[in-house]
């Protein structure tokens, strides 16, 4: 019952959150108005006509393309934050961790900086796309490359996996940090913007490319949930109920990847929803996967659409990089919740 509750109030937030979303802005747009267009474009009418040119224009042109964007990448990350700690046995495990989000900065920034020295001929090949697919790229490759060496006898061993990260996250750090030193003044600052994260370039292009890399994993990882359950208490539990550990923790990053990797191509870094996101859940209603993975998707999803709107509003009309939104919100919420579970800890 209690979860029921939970799954309603988050669906209705979020519902409500892409109303005012699409009704914040420049340019203020009634929230009748708002219901009206989107109503209107689903083939039936709630209040009437069809809302005013210009504003329908504004909603379904530019504000409905990054909305959904937001609500897509906030989804990704906090389902795949959650899936990560589940296999990581480790609440402050994060896709960055394995070097997923590393991986895509370091050939983005690579992109941003070097493109016509180094990616002219794949610039002409792919155009707009040169960005989402190397930053794509680079989160495979990483992830496949910590994944290989965390192999013993031809089993992926977590701890590994976690100590391999860690050295390729500071790898790909210290050469992003190389590329960005040897970048112009005006690349240095597209850098700087990107890894600050924003979801200001969502077209309905980014929004048709990045729908099917977070769909599978947002329908997939569920059905790992209770895999990642019996992870808790030790891998040897997986196997006494004829389950795979190594497929499961195959499987994971694998989708993790692909939804991380994706949303890093289209919207840059956003920092804190795949680490906070998965505490939040479990506070609201206990550690259960069949739970904490939905639910994470549908509270990332609603922390990114709430973030874009506080970033374009809060200094209008410049537009905060919503990686330093995130990083605002979460930075005193996760200290609250790590003080208190020290304070459990001592008691």
């Amino acid at each position: 019952m209690k979860r029921t509750v939970i799954y309603t109030c988050l669906s209705v937030s979020l519902l409500v959150a892409i109303c005012f979303s699409l009704a914040s802005g420049a340019m203020h747009i009634p929230i009748k108005e708002v219901i009206n267009t989107l109503t209107h474009a689903m083939g039936f009418s709630v209040f009437g006509s069809a809302g005013h040119g210009i504003n329908e224009g504004v909603i379904m042109m530019i504000r409905l393309p990054r909305t959904l964007m937001g609500v897509l990448v906030g989804a990704a990350l906090g389902i795949s934050g959650a899936a990560i700690q589940g296999i990581f046995r480790n609440p402050l495990a994060e896709p960055s961790l394995v070097g997923i989000s590393a991986g895509a900065s370091l050939m983005a920034v690579l992109i941003i900086a070097f493109e016509t020295l180094l990616f002219s001929s794949l610039s002409q090949l792919l155009g707009y796309y040169l960005l989402a697919f190397g930053a794509f790229a680079g989160a495979g490759i990483t992830a496949m490359l910590v994944y290989n060496l965390s192999k013993i006898n031809g089993q992926a061993n977590v701890s590994t996996m976690l100590l391999a990260g860690i050295a390729i996250n500071a790898m790909a750090g210290a050469l992003t940090g190389l590329v960005t030193y040897l970048a112009d003044e005006q690349k240095l600052r597209s850098i700087t913007f990107w890894m600050m994260g924003s979801l200001g370039g969502a077209t309905w292009q980014n929004v048709s490319c990045l729908f099917p890399f977070v769909l599978i994993p947002v329908i997939g990882l569920p059905f790992l949930a209770k895999g990642l359950n019996l992870f808790a208490i030790g891998e040897n539990q997986v196997e006494l109920i004829g389950l795979n550990p190594n497929r499961i923790k195959i499987l994971v990053v694998v989708l993790a990847t692909m939804a991380v990797g994706a949303s890093v191509a289209v919207s840059g870094i956003i920092g804190f929803i795949g680490l906070l996101i998965p505490h939040l859940t479990r506070l609201l209603g206990g550690v259960d996967h069949r739970f904490v993975l939905p639910v994470s998707a549908l509270m990332g999803a609603l922390v990114l659409t709430l973030a874009d709107m506080v970033s374009r509003l809060i200094v209008q009309p410049i537009e905060l990089p919503i990686g330093a939104v995130t990083a605002l919100m979460g930075t005193p919420i996760f200290l609250y919740i790590l003080i208190k579970d020290k304070k459990k800890l001592v008691n």
